[in-house]
């Protein structure tokens, strides 16, 4: 028994040293994506100089910000000041623990399946753990002393009250058509029906994705930003690499998890074709993942920033309306037939 407990741990310490950083050097590695995107977009190139193609264009920030001056406002409260680093790096970081990356599968006799954590209440996890990144945003305004950067964290406090009450009951429909929490249960579900959960749950899944917009900050919702009125907002006080893991965070772990969640409920996981063998249900779910990636940054260069308050009008007065029905006619229809 205690030899399995061991072998457990280990194993489940080997998958956190594989994801994490994983998921870091890709999240440092879409910055250099998106700013190529946006430069298609927008008709120019993009990075072209540092490396080619640009491709240590993240690498050269990261060295930029590493060597930049760090300076504290005078009168910040330097306790919450540096928790709120954490409280934005974290919670991104533990949404990952809880996706399941492809099946399990047999090594030495041993059960491997890849996912840190299977839990019966992952999604309830993954839920909470999306809660509490805000708390970064919060406390950053709060502790930096200043009137653009406390502005722009109650704007995103606003946000994601409206928006989390919303993206709970967006995926209530999936939860029951799946009858579990469970991530790895809800691809199981889809996999054993032969259907993906979106042809049963398409306005749950628009749902998720205005959810998913907001809480990650991302145009049309980063009014907790807004260049143009707050110079940054909630981070304007930060400096150096405590500056870059805000949109490390926000605009890139955060995306990636919750794009890969959105797979997992609604796109039947790493479910696919066998066109690679035993990589094919890895090689699908990160494709169906960066597919929503992608999706998430054209928006970004493409729409114009919404008002706060129209934002939050949305939320309260027509998303969570449509969501509630959803979850009654979802429960009725599948009470019935």
């Amino acid at each position: 028994m205690e030899r399995e407990l061991i072998e457990s741990l280990l194993f489940t310490v080997l998958k956190v040293l594989v994801v994490v950083p994983v998921a870091l050097g890709v999240g440092a590695y879409l910055t250099w994506f998106e700013r190529k995107l946006a430069g298609h977009i927008q008709n120019r190139m993009g990075p072209t100089v540092v490396g080619p193609f640009g491709l240590l264009q993240p690498l050269a920030d990261a060295l930029k910000l590493a060597t930049k001056e760090s300076v504290i406002p005078r009168g910040a409260d330097r306790p919450v000041y540096y928790l709120a680093i954490l409280l934005a790096l974290v919670p991104s970081v533990l949404l990952l623990a809880l996706i399941p990356w492809g099946p399990a599968f047999e090594l030495g006799g041993r059960v491997i399946k890849p996912i840190i954590s299977d839990v019966n209440v992952a999604l309830l996890l993954a839920f909470a753990f999306g809660s509490l990144s805000v708390y970064g945003t919060i406390f950053s305004g709060w502790a930096s002393n200043s009137k653009y950067a406390f502005i722009g964290s109650m704007r995103k406090a606003a946000v994601v009250i409206a928006y989390e009450v919303v993206l709970g009951f967006s995926v209530l429909g999936v939860v029951l058509l799946a009858g579990t929490l469970s991530t790895v249960g809800i691809v199981q579900a889809q996999i054993e029906r032969g259907v993906w959960f979106i042809l049963y749950q398409p306005v749950a899944f628009v749902l998720y994705m205005f959810c998913m917009l907001a809480e990650s900050g991302r145009v049309p919702f980063d009014v907790q930003e807004a260049e143009a009125e707050l110079v940054t907002g909630y981070n304007v006080e930060y400096g150096g690499m405590k500056f870059g893991a805000f949109p490390l965070a926000e605009w890139y772990l955060n995306v990636i998890a919750l794009s890969a969640i959105a797979v997992v409920l609604f796109f039947g996981g790493w479910s696919g074709p066998s066109i690679l063998g035993p990589l094919s249900p890895y090689f699908w779910f990160l494709v169906k993942t960066f597919g929503l990636v992608f999706f998430t940054m054209w928006l970004h260069w493409t729409l114009p920033r919404f008002q706060a308050k129209d934002i939050t009008d949305v939320a309260w007065k027509i998303l969570l309306p449509v969501a509630i029905a959803n979850v009654v006619v979802t429960a009725v229809v599948k009470y019935f037939f």
